[in-house]
């Protein structure tokens, strides 16, 4: 990695802070290389459950591993269990906690269809955002070698459009659907199959041939980094998941690391532009005529504010394409 700055360095120390152990231990192990036996990693990851985002998401569970809406999992957006345990997922908690294992459970359990994916639809048929969103966080939650992650994996790379790439809404090949590859980001590479593999180049490619941001109308959600993600895409997303598979030193994320770069603050960090980014277009018109199935905005942090998931992610991305040269 290239010579830090002193600015470097102080935003290094504000994402060390002990009062996030979630950013701390994501800090320690992705930006400055330290391994998951290392004392300090150690220390941090045991913190995650006890102190901070993490500790406050588990007091709102009940007894029985329910957050809001009760055994719906998947409403209220986005507050049910299901978008809890997204979060906690990218804030490193696992099945070894007793409560985000007895959640789990039931996400897996309601969740697993009989066609290998996942869905919250009781139709029975798997649906790709939602398959790639579970599959990636039962990953990270420590379930990779759950058979029925396995067959999520499957059911995505089957799931592809022929030219690759994924559409959740049955219009085309979009660059919002991005969950499977972000869920193969995570998945280690030495359990993809040839098909696997072919779903995940022609899917990057995908989202390489339009720079991470061509398709349509410019759209000014794309360009506000948001946290938690959820099913929303900005160019910050598409960063993270294609650094991460491999493709830091493409210069087709040129004009998505322009963007990157130009949003850094005079302090060296990045601040959260939204909660909820759809705000515009088809999807803010939809929820203005369905307020009551409209989803309520859950954040960690302030917008318009400094933000260590934004920061982190941002940092994560430049140190990928710095270690790809």
């Amino acid at each position: 990695m290239a010579k830090r700055s002193n600015d470097t360095d102080k935003v290094l120390e504000w994402l060390l802070e002990e009062e996030q152990p979630s950013v701390r231990y994501l800090a320690l192990t992705r930006l400055l290389g330290k391994r998951e036996g290392d004392p300090q990693a150690k220390a941090a990851r045991r913190s995650i459950a006890h102190t901070g985002w993490a500790a406050q998401i588990l007091e709102q569970q009940d007894e029985r591993g329910f957050w809001a809406g009760d055994k719906s999992l998947y409403r209220p957006k986005y507050l049910s269990t299901n978008w809890m345990l997204l979060i906690l997922a990218d804030l490193g908690l696992t099945r070894e906690d007793p409560r985000v294992r007895r959640s789990c459970e039931m996400w897996i359990d309601q969740f697993a269809k009989p066609d290998g994916g996942f869905s919250p639809d009781k139709s029975g048929r798997s649906h790709l955002c939602t398959a790639g969103n579970t599959a990636r966080a039962l990953v990270k939650l420590g379930y990779v070698d759950l058979p029925k992650v396995r067959s999520a994996f499957e059911w995505l790379a089957k799931s592809r459009d022929k030219l690759g790439g994924w559409s959740c809404f049955g219009s085309g090949r979009n660059l919002d659907s991005w969950e499977a590859l972000s869920a193969f980001a995570v998945y280690p590479k030495v359990r993809w199959t040839p098909a696997m593999k072919e779903a995940v180049e022609l899917g990057a490619q995908f989202f390489l041939e339009r720079e991470l941001h061509l398709q349509g109308d410019a759209y000014a959600p794309w360009y506000r980094f948001h946290y938690p993600v959820h099913y929303y895409y900005d160019l910050l997303v598409g960063l993270d998941c294609l650094t991460a598979l491999g493709y830091g030193g493409d210069p087709r994320m040129k004009h998505a690391l322009a963007v990157l770069k130009k949003k850094r603050r005079a302090d060296g960090r990045w601040n959260l532009d939204a909660v909820h980014p759809d705000v515009e277009g088809g999807m803010g018109e939809w929820m203005r005529k369905h307020p009551k199935q409209a989803p309520t905005p859950f954040a960690l942090e302030q917008v318009g504010k400094p933000s260590k998931m934004i920061t982190l992610t941002a940092l994560t991305v430049l140190r990928r394409i710095e270690e790809s040269k």
